[in-house]
C-alpha cells in the first residue's frame, strides 16, 4: 500500500478516504492506474479535476459506503475490479450486517490492491468458470447449531464468516486459539494463499519443490487438522514454521507463508512511501540500520525484503510497545521460514518463466 495525494489541493490521502479533508472533494481510486482521483459531480457524472479531465461513475456498492473504486464512464460494468469477485454478500438491510460487511469489504479492497500490483491472475467466474476466484460473505448464526459459518477456501470460492468483523469476537477467538495475530485483512490473505496454491502450485512445475520446502501435502487432511488441535504444534515450530497454525499441515504452511510475503511486501511499500529509515545510534551493527530504497513488489530475492523488513517490524514493535499496544508484528522469521518465503517469492515472481520456473533458494538475512 501507499500514499496518495488529492489532484486537487496536493492534500495527503489515503486509500480509504472517500473525501478530501482539506478541500472537500470527493475521491475516487482508480485500480488501472494506481492513482486517487479527485472528483466533482456533474450532470450525474464524476468528472475529475486537476491536470487530467476525465469521466468516471463510482461501483455500485459506493451506494452502500462499501467501497471508492472507480470505474471509466465509457465502461459497462456496475462493480469495479475488486467487487466484481463478490458472489454472496450478507442482508445489508440489517444495519449490523452492512456495519460488518463494510469493514469486510475494507479489507477485502486492500487484498485485492495487493494482488493486482503483484500482477496476479484475477478472473472471475464469468471469466473463468473453473478457476474464477468469488468471494462469499455469510452470517451465520452462532446460536443456532449447525448454523456457524467457518471461513476458508475451496475450489477457487473463499468464504468468510461475516461475525469475524465484530472485533468482540474475533479477539475471543484469537484468545481461545492462542494467536497472536488475528485480523480481517490476515484472513483474506491466508486464504488467498490457498487459492494461489490450486491455481499455480497444484500440478504445476514447482509441485516437486513444494514438497521438499513444506512437506507432502498428500497427507489426509482432515486427519492432519485433528492431530493438531489435539495435540498442538510440535515443540520446535518456531525454527520451522512462521506460525504454530502453519505446522498443521503443508497446505497451512504454504497459506500462512503465503499471507506473510503479503504482509511483508504492503507494509514495506507503505513504508517507502513515508520514506521510513530506521538507522538506531546505539549501535553500528548493519542489521539493524534499513531503508526502504526499492519497489518491494519487484524485489529481486527474498532476502531483499527480509533485510530490510526486519530493521522496519523491530522499530514499529518497540513504538507499539511504547503505547502499550501488542507488537505490530508477533513473529519470527528463522531461516528455514525465509526458506518458504523465497519459495513464495519465487511462484509469484517466474510463473511465466518460458524456461520454466526457478528453483526458491534458501534465503539468508545478510
Amino acid at each position: 500500500m501507499k500514499l496518495f495525494v488529492c489532484g486537487c489541493c496536493s492534500n495527503l490521502v489515503y486509500f480509504e478516504n472517500r473525501t478530501c479533508e482539506r478541500c472537500g472533494n470527493a475521491l475516487g481510486y482508480l485500480a488501472a492506474s494506481n492513482r486517487m482521483y479527485a472528483l466533482r459531480r456533474r450532470g450525474g457524472k464524476w468528472h475529475s479535476l486537476g491536470p487530467s479531465k476525465q469521466v468516471f461513475r463510482f461501483c455500485a456498492n459506493a451506494e452502500h459506503e462499501a467501497c471508492n473504486w472507480l470505474i471509466p464512464a465509457n465502461c459497462s460494468d456496475a462493480l469495479c475490479p475488486a467487487c466484481r469477485h463478490n458472489r454472496t454478500i450478507p442482508c445489508l438491510a440489517i444495519d449490523e450486517n452492512l456495519f460488518r460487511w463494510r469493514k469486510l469489504e475494507l479489507a477485502r479492497h486492500h487484498l485485492i490492491y495487493g494482488l493486482l500490483r503483484l500482477r496476479l491472475p484475477l478472473q472471475t467466474r464469468q471469466e473463468n468458470p473453473d478457476a474464477g476466484l468469488v468471494f462469499d460473505t455469510l452470517a451465520g448464526d452462532p446460536e443456532v447449531p449447525g448454523d456457524e459459518v467457518r471461513t476458508g477456501h475451496q475450489d477457487g470460492v473463499i468464504v468468510m464468516n461475516l461475525a469475524e468483523a465484530d472485533d468482540v469476537v474475533r479477539e475471543r477467538r484469537r484468545t481461545e486459539l492462542g494467536e497472536p495475530y488475528r485480523t480481517l485483512l490476515g484472513h483474506f490473505r491466508h486464504e488467498i494463499g490457498h487459492y494461489y496454491w490450486l491455481r499455480l502450485v497444484h500440478d504445476s512445475p514447482w509441485a516437486d519443490a513444494f514438497r521438499d520446502c513444506f512437506g507432502d501435502e498428500r497427507r489426509d487432511y482432515a486427519e492432519a487438522l485433528a492431530k493438531y488441535y489435539a495435540d498442538g504444534p510440535p515443540a520446535d515450530w518456531r525454527a520451522r514454521f512462521v506460525s504454530a497454525y502453519a505446522s498443521a499441515h503443508p497446505w497451512e504452511d504454504f497459506a500462512e507463508t503465503w499471507a506473510h510475503f503479503l504482509h511483508i511486501v504492503d507494509t514495506l511499500e507503505m513504508a517507502g512511501s513515508f520514506g521510513l529509515r530506521v538507522d538506531p545510534g546505539v549501535t553500528d551493527e548493519a542489521a539493524y540500520r534499513a531503508e526502504v530504497d526499492l519497489d518491494p513488489r519487484a524485489a529481486d530475492s527474498v532476502d531483499q525484503l527480509v533485510r530490510r523488513w526486519l530493521p522496519i517490524a523491530g522499530a514499529v514493535n518497540s513504538l507499539n510497545r511504547c503505547m502499550g499496544q501488542p507488537d505490530l508484528y508477533p513473529f519470527v522469521l528463522s531461516a528455514e521460514v525465509i526458506r518458504k518465503l523465497g519459495f513464495v517469492h519465487g511462484v509469484i515472481h517466474h510463473r511465466e518463466s518460458s524456461g520454466g520456473p526457478e528453483p526458491p533458494g534458501v534465503g539468508r538475512v545478510m
